[in-house]
């Protein structure tokens, strides 16, 4: 099987909407050479975990996703992934691949089903020390745009506990009911999203 292309994104402004705090970065222009988003590969995979073991384990004791998942994922669909880079360190990331079904399963957690036209965002997190600072918001509307922009794409969906919910909605995310997948105890909401404003945003910031 090929390895599809790794498509890095140049740097272009961002639109947020009210209420999403801008990053430190756009506060302070002399620190923008210092800040890069870029897709990964699968030779950041080991930063990725250890930033996804301890945002993950410390609240929920379970990981989304395994090193040789991440692997996986950044191999197949790199494309489908996004890191926020401070002076060449791993600060945040999500890890996406493609589903093309209705709804997530318990296969959706570790397939990627190329001919799918949902983006399925199997985690997002953010390295401790840089937490409490809007980053996760950040990342998470540019990776939207970015993958809005991708012409396969057509929404995006992911699954989080009840608490959640709120700050997935700020972004466009709709609840579409109990989700299929249960990991151990734990339970989650299935949120939705219409990519085709994120991908209009999208084209209008590479203007």
């Amino acid at each position: 099987m090929s390895t599809p292309s790794i498509h890095c994104l140049k740097p272009s402004p961002l639109h947020l909407p009210s209420g999403i705090p801008g990053s430190p970065g756009r506060q302070r222009r002399h620190t923008l050479p210092a800040n890069e988003f870029r897709c990964l590969t699968p030779e950041d995979a080991a930063g990725v975990f250890e930033i996804e073991r301890e945002a993950f384990i410390s609240v929920s004791g379970n990981c989304p996703l395994n090193l040789d998942e991440v692997r996986h994922f950044l191999t197949l669909c790199p494309e489908l992934s996004l890191g926020w880079f401070v002076e060449g360190r791993l600060v945040a990331f999500i890890i996406g691949s493609l589903w093309d079904e209705e709804r997530l399963t318990q296969e959706s957690l570790t397939l990627h089903r190329p001919g799918g036209r949902t983006a399925h965002l199997h985690a997002l997190a953010v390295h401790r020390s840089f937490r409490q600072q809007g980053k996760g918001s950040v990342l998470l509307w540019r990776y939207l745009q970015h993958a809005g922009g991708q012409p396969a794409v057509r929404r995006a969906v992911l699954m989080c506990e009840d608490a959640l919910v709120p700050f997935y909605q700020r972004f466009g995310f709709h609840p579409a009911g109990p989700c299929a997948v249960v990991v151990g105890s734990l339970t989650f909401t299935e949120m939705h999203c219409s990519l085709r404003g994120h991908a209009a945003l999208r084209r209008n910031s590479d203007r």
